[in-house]
């Protein structure tokens, strides 16, 4: 009887042993409870979706003009920039002119041609005969398109996918220190909420200074287009001219079928009367052929 009862506390806690030994190892991999088991991912990626910007671009719309006729340039230098003049134009258009006989083109303005003058009816302006490889006196066939600006969306790569990661490594917030002087970087990175803190109180970057393109105004064509160059150093030059005359110009860098060009606007007028007073700014410097656009 005393044998049993000493073997029996024994045997007892042997067998608590070898359990605890048994969930301890169950602990560290989980693979004896499923409760601790790590959820299985799925091999197959997520499935992403490709994202899409509206984005402008110049559209040639023949319906709204179009004519291919023999073009002329009479040798006398012009302002404006790079336009063309046909008696069939109605409103000033932004248009691609292109010579038929080498392929160059160029963006330039449509103007309506006021006076009949012998020869071919395209009149071209000094800077659209230099971008189009054009002689003086010598006429050359000419297609004049118009141009009208359209969105369209822009297909862009998917984002990458992110890594997976454990629930144990996803609960781990992430701090990144940027520019911290050494003695900062060891207390912030030490004291995660003095961190936070400093980031908080750290001023808030100046706003943008706003251009002419940002300025507000109820008209629906506040500003006055002085023209549109094929050469960037004529576009400033011109600039110049207008600051000279007490204006405010605003020079626009774009490009149509891969095409740089050049406008120089003024504005925005905040009235009628406002743009009217530009306008007539405007034409006095030597721009007859200025007009009032969006932007």
């Amino acid at each position: 009887m005393t044998q049993a009862k000493s073997t029996g506390p024994v045997g007892a806690r042997i067998a608590i042993a070898v359990l605890s030994l048994l969930l301890v190892a169950a602990c560290e991999d989980g693979s004896g409870l499923p409760f601790l088991q790590k959820k299985p991912t799925s091999e197959a990626a997520a499935p992403t979706s490709n994202r899409t910007r509206l984005i402008e671009r110049d559209v040639e719309s023949p319906d709204v003009f179009q004519v291919t006729e023999a073009g002329l340039w009479d040798g006398r230098p012009s302002l404006g920039g790079v336009w063309v003049a046909h008696p069939d134009a109605q409103d000033p258009e932004r248009v691609i002119i292109r010579n038929s006989a080498n392929g160059k083109f160029v963006i330039g303005a449509l103007f309506r041609r006021e006076r009949e003058i012998p020869g071919p009816r395209i009149q071209a302006s000094s800077d659209a005969a230099a971008a189009l490889g054009m002689l003086a006196g010598a006429p050359v066939e000419l297609q004049v398109t118009a141009l009208r600006r359209e969105a369209a969306p822009e297909e862009t790569a998917p984002p990458e996918e992110a890594p997976q990661v454990g629930a144990e490594e996803a609960t781990a917030p992430a701090i990144t220190i940027e520019a911290a002087a050494p003695s900062a970087v060891s207390e912030t990175a030490l004291d995660p909420i003095a961190g936070a803190a400093a980031a908080i109180d750290a001023p808030a970057p100046k706003p943008a200074k706003p251009t002419a393109a940002t300025r507000v105004s109820p008209l629906d064509k506040p500003f006055i287009q002085i023209g549109i160059f094929s050469v960037e150093a004529n576009a400033e030059r011109t600039a110049g001219q207008m600051r000279n005359a007490g204006m405010i110009p605003t020079v626009y860098e774009q490009s149509s079928n891969g095409k740089p060009f050049w406008r120089v606007v003024v504005g925005p007028a905040q009235s009628k009367g406002e743009r009217s007073q530009l306008l007539k700014g405007v034409k006095e410097a030597g721009f007859s052929d200025a007009y009032a656009v969006t932007n």
